[in-house]
């Protein structure tokens, strides 16, 4: 019998969509389930996106251009100068989503069998990219004790290998929810400019922070111009998660035209959605803020929940909208497989994300859950009196030891 290769048994499953099985057999049982598993926010997308795509003129549903619609390019590019970050269109490849845009980059600057420095907890599709382009996570551990901070530039150095193309941040970040200073990405860019690294930054989430501080684009980091790339995407901005149109930019013309080759391979990303954001990108300001100010309350809502529950640990939270938080028990995948399978208070559970998927090291997360605050105020209070009941009787909990479980 004919087997697998070896890329696609290397494959890893999704921890946010894995248990999607026991979640549909929950539902079928008739029990609610409060999905904060998933990064999929519930406020309404932009009156601008439905419109454009509702008043589009066309027959036929052509193919774009493969490195995108020329009105969408030209106006993100505005959208970004407008933000303080100096590029073209000529700096944009429009991709199917942010995840795309990953792939090209990784798949532009790094070969088989060479390495990318990632902090992690880190987004664990970043592992599904590198194992498809083969290339190797070098991970840089940060810990919940110390809020997921970025290691000293030190720890990044001692990490370097001759193998070592780039270091790759996402800022805001997930599955952590820390924001990364102005400071601390300049200690990256002298560092990549010393070693002769690639920057990539996963910059999805920049409109959900809630320190001071604006987020430095790896775009703004002077002397890295040829060596800095970013991605983007409407998904979380626009609440846009199923338009799949992402970016990636950089003013490194040859990574631009590697990334269009793989763009024309692929033909095209998906026409009406490009539409729609080109509408979109219309949305005033006001918008932002409101969300923004919307997921910054939903997070002191969960904070101020979990750290009222006995031996759970919740980190500062400065960005995004997830919470990677320890839990009094002993393995978060059986936990999170048990809260479908196995609980539910008054008919209702809740669905997580196990934090073993959001780590390359061997072990790591064993105890910690990503939540992503993705409902309403009041359904994450009822969420959270759901996992209040689900500890006080779970099988495998485990009391806290010297401020740790």
């Amino acid at each position: 019998m004919l087997g697998l290769s070896k890329r696609a048994q290397a494959m890893p499953p999704s921890p946010i969509r894995k248990l999607a099985p026991f979640a549909a057999a929950a539902k079928a049982r008739g029990v609610e389930i409060f999905h904060l598993n998933i990064g999929q926010p519930d406020v309404p997308s932009p009156e601008g996106f439905w419109r454009a795509v509702r008043e589009t003129p066309l027959d036929v549903l052509e193919y774009s251009p493969s490195d995108g619609i020329p009105e969408l390019k030209t106006k993100v590019a505005g959208y970004y100068r407008s933000i303080g970050l100096e590029v073209g269109p000529e700096n944009v490849i429009v991709t199917t989503a942010g995840s795309e845009a990953l792939s090209f980059a990784l798949l532009s600057v790094l070969g088989e069998g060479d390495e990318v420095i990632i902090p992690e907890p880190l987004y664990a599709n970043y592992i599904g990219f590198a194992t498809a382009a083969g290339v190797k996570v070098q991970p840089l551990r940060t810990y919940l004790d110390d809020d997921f901070r970025l290691p000293g530039i030190e720890a990044f150095e001692a990490a370097i290998t001759p193998r070592t193309k780039a270091i790759l941040v996402c800022n805001p970040g997930n599955p952590t929810g820390a924001v990364y200073t102005s400071d601390q990405m300049e200690a990256l860019r002298d560092l990549c400019l010393k070693h002769n690294l690639y920057l990539i930054g996963d910059e999805v989430y920049r409109d959900f922070n809630y320190t001071d501080e604006p987020v430095r684009s790896v775009l703004t980091l002077e002397g890295l111009e040829q060596q800095a790339i970013m991605i983007d995407s409407v998904s979380k901005r626009y609440s846009l998660c199923g338009a799949r149109v992402g970016f990636l930019v950089t003013r490194n013309k040859d990574i631009l035209d590697a990334a269009l080759r793989m763009a024309q391979a692929r033909l095209s990303p998906p026409t009406l959605e490009q539409i729609g954001v080109i509408g979109a990108l219309d949305t005033p300001a006001s918008y932002f803020h409101d969300v923004r100010e919307e997921f910054r309350h939903r997070r002191d809502t969960l904070v101020r929940r979990l750290r009222a529950m006995p031996g759970v640990k919740v980190p500062q939270i400065n960005g995004a909208f997830y919470a990677t938080v320890r839990l009094p028990i002993d393995d978060s995948d059986r936990f999170c497989q048990w809260l479908l399978d196995s609980f539910n208070h008054n008919g209702k559970t809740v669905m997580l994300a196990p934090a073993t998927g959001f780590y390359s090291t061997p072990g790591a997360g064993i105890d910690e859950v990503r939540i992503a605050y993705v409902l309403r105020a009041e359904r994450l209070e009822e969420a959270m009196d759901v996992l209040e009941a689900a500890l006080a009787v779970y099988p495998g909990r485990r009391e806290a030891v010297g401020g740790k479980v």
